[in-house]
């Protein structure tokens, strides 16, 4: 069943504050294989401008998809996630994110459309530091693919 249409333009509560951690940042950036010294070294950070070190582009996925889950969760939207597959994502940055940062994310649904059976659904994720900055827009792309009619292979 096709998700809502009305549930276009819907925004959710900001989350709770993340607090960015050094530590966190080392290890994503280890986990992706990137070895930018500005992502380690507050020094190296420092001398490209930065006032503490700076996390990888896509370090923001973990907060801003932990919070698409008030949306991916709303029983009123009906979206069935053991369906789902993360169709596409991207990010548009106003300054990198930084150790020390506490950052909330407020989801909004974009878009919903259905094609071929599959319901797709854009989320835009804002993140604010806690000064009410905007730090990254980041925009993550739903698939929940059509089911299966009974008996056929999954």
């Amino acid at each position: 069943m096709a998700l809502d249409q009305s549930f276009v333009g819907r925004s959710y509560p900001p989350t709770d504050p993340y607090e960015v951690g050094r530590e966190k940042i080392r290890e994503f950036a280890e986990a992706v294989g990137d070895a930018n010294p500005a992502y380690v070294d507050a020094e190296a950070a420092k001398a490209l401008g930065h006032p503490e070190v700076i996390a990888p582009p896509t370090f923001v996925f973990a907060i801003t998809f932990k919070a698409a889950g008030h949306v991916i969760r709303d029983p009123q939207l009906g979206l069935d996630y053991s369906r789902v597959v993360h169709g596409d994502q991207k990010f548009a940055y106003t300054r990198p994110v930084r150790a020390g940062d506490r950052l909330t994310v407020t989801s909004t649904i974009e878009a919903i459309k259905s094609l071929a059976g599959n319901d797709i659904i854009d989320i835009r994720g804002e993140v604010h530091d806690e000064a009410g900055e905007h730090v990254v827009t980041a925009w993550t792309k739903l698939v929940a693919r059509a089911a299966q009619p009974a008996g056929e292979g999954v």
